[in-house]
């Protein structure tokens, strides 16, 4: 598992610090980065604006490019962007305004502004970057959000952003701040559940989310923003997928791609395992169905976490590798599978004794 802290010898600073390791001086040096000094095991000292900043990882470890936040006090830094890794994600808040069954990344109460930061690490990502923004929920702070994104993206017009949120706090008056940001420079995760509001809404712990998300996504339709609808397969929705598949076929055509998407076992999503896990290696009936609705509509539709062999041979060519690489895992037999190189492995939490009951090398 790849880790998203690095120790670092505290330094005496009162604010947060942004801060990309470089491994030799660049043309186009800002103030924000720090060249290496000295390697030393797993010590390497960098020089920055005349100070030193002692980083310790493990040797092997490449650290050229990455950007760091560095809190007061703290001996270890938040690894922002990995400069060698496509999936860098920016948790801008942990508060959320719903408390949905397998939630991974359960909310919490209190929210530290770090937006200004998040700017500041985005805008010195690697070229042509995308950078996820995830929380909690990213539009509980939308005025914050909205001057992040306005900023990177005028100075950075090469990088994308993947933005999960619910959705539910988009607003009529926000159609022309989300045009301005480009429908080509922001994809929108935006979790729909059942087409039942009553099911959607007891998935996410809260009364009145579906009837708002419609809302939202009228907003992101009159945008012409880009919506990647997300569905995670639960016990409580299976049977509810071909409903939804028929209303995304009717009422959503809009969007740019629907993911089914498998259980992870972290979080809420691992107190309600028993409960909500659907063993898709054994009945995958529900899901081919519903992939067969919408591509048959000319609409895009994806598996998502679903290790290959978990899936019909059929239905393969929908499920790409999409666990981030600091969270995936390959279990023993994975050694023999032909088809490793492609497929996604499984998240460092699952456990086989709990999970999918058909795996096996393809």
């Amino acid at each position: 598992m790849i880790d998203l802290r690095l120790k670092v010898d505290p330094l005496p600073i009162e604010i947060p610090l942004v801060v990309r390791l470089l491994d030799e001086p660049i043309d186009r040096r800002t103030e924000h980065d720090a060249i290496i000094l000295d390697i030393d095991g797993d010590r390497r000292e960098y020089e920055y604006h005349g100070f030193s900043l002692t980083v310790h990882a493990r040797p092997d470890e490449k650290l050229d490019g990455d950007v760091l936040l560095v809190l007061p006090g703290q001996a270890s830094a938040h690894r922002l962007i990995r400069a060698n890794s496509n999936h860098n994600t920016l948790l801008v808040t942990e508060q959320c305004d719903q408390l949905c069954v397998m939630c991974s990344q359960p909310p919490k109460k209190y929210h530290l502004d770090l937006f200004d930061h998040f700017a500041v690490a985005a805008s010195l990502a690697p070229q042509d970057a995308m950078i996820g923004i995830s929380g909690g929920e990213p539009l509980l702070h939308k005025e914050r959000l909205f001057q992040m994104l306005s900023t990177v993206t005028g100075s950075r017009p090469d990088l994308r952003f993947h933005i999960l949120t619910n959705a539910q706090h988009f607003e009529p008056q926000d159609t022309e701040r989300l045009v301005e940001l480009g429908w080509d420079r922001i994809l929108w995760g935006v979790p729909l559940y059942s087409a039942d509001p009553e099911t959607h809404d007891k998935i996410v712990g809260k009364p009145g989310a579906f009837a708002n998300l419609e809302r939202g996504l009228a907003t992101l339709m009159r945008a012409g923003a880009s919506v990647e609808l997300r569905t995670v397969v639960l016990q409580q929705n299976w049977d509810d997928l071909v409903g939804i598949a028929k209303f995304i076929a009717t009422r959503l055509p809009f969007i740019s791609v629907w993911a089914i998407m498998q259980l992870e076992r972290i979080g809420y999503g691992r107190m309600n395992w028993t409960s909500s896990f659907k063993d898709t290696s054994a009945d995958f009936e529900q899901a081919a169905r519903a992939i067969d609705i919408v591509t048959a509509r000319g609409l895009e539709a994806w598996l998502y976490n679903f290790p290959l062999c978990s899936v019909p041979d059929e239905y393969r060519r929908y499920a790409p590798s999409t666990i981030s690489d600091w969270k995936r895992k390959y279990l023993e037999f994975c050694e023999s599978c032909g088809a490793r190189e492609t497929c996604g492995g499984f998240f460092q939490w699952y456990d086989q004794k709990e999970g999918f009951t058909g795996l096996g090398p393809i």
